[in-house]
């Protein structure tokens, strides 16, 4: 069964609207393992728009399961993520416009840049994951890049509206699962999740790991945190 990463940045969105220290992401971290999450990840921005370097550092001290940061492949991030030690660092695209990530990373385009960042961060000792489209060549260019796993961006599948083009889209993903598996690659998958869209990934074969933020956090302002999470692994566990 895959396991669920909780993203907790939305958690600090909220706070950083009003620049005070509420509510706490490292808090919600760690309601999120209570309540059956098996990784926490967040996403370090250069302009440092939500989580902050604080926040990173304290989770590294009291986050008990598995720590993912994601990271844009920059000096800057390659020397933080060495220093701090996260278990893994997601290699993510980042423009400063965006409001959330938009599509996979560009491995064929920026391959010197992006091997360089795995080989530091692996020499490190720190499991390195590229988040890349359902393309073929994309992952096959992030085996030869090194990494050891891939997040695959279910971006389309999860803006998709009609039921055909879900189905086209959810295939491409199953193609992205099986090449990433046969090429020796741990096999993530995440963006655009909600707890119904999930239901036909949750069953697929293959994928260790969905991470999934923004849709836990917009239930859990209704229904709490500790329940938001616990229905969402329950999901991944019986689809």
């Amino acid at each position: 069964m895959a396991k669920l990463g909780l993203n907790v940045d939305h958690v600090a969105t909220v706070r950083q609207a009003r620049g005070g220290t509420e509510p706490d992401p490292v808090t919600a971290a760690a309601i999120g393992e209570l309540a059956g999450a098996e990784g926490i990840t967040v996403h370090l921005r250069e302009d440092r728009r939500h989580i902050q370097d604080r926040d990173l550092e304290i989770l590294r001290r009291t986050v008990q399961t598995k720590l993912n940061l994601e990271m844009a492949a920059t000096g800057e991030m390659v020397s933080i993520a060495r220093r701090v030690q996260p278990e893994q660092c997601t290699l993510v695209p980042e423009k400063r416009q965006e409001l959330t990530t938009e599509g996979g990373l560009d491995v064929i385009g920026n391959r010197s840049i992006i091997e360089a960042a795995v080989r530091e961060l692996r020499e490190a000792g720190i499991i390195v994951s590229l988040f890349v489209d359902p393309d073929p060549d994309q992952i096959r260019a992030s085996r030869d890049c090194g990494a050891d796993a891939i997040e695959i961006h279910t971006g389309s599948y999860a803006e998709a509206r009609a039921a055909a083009t879900q189905q086209r889209e959810l295939a491409s993903i199953r193609q992205a699962v099986t090449l990433g598996n046969e090429l020796g690659l741990t096999v993530h998958a995440g963006h655009g999740l909600n707890y119904v869209n999930i239901i036909p990934l949750a069953g697929m074969q293959g994928i260790e790991e969905f991470n999934i933020g923004h849709s836990i956090i917009s239930r859990a302002m209704l229904v709490g945190l500790d329940r938001a999470v616990r229905e969402m692994a329950a999901l991944l566990k019986h689809p």
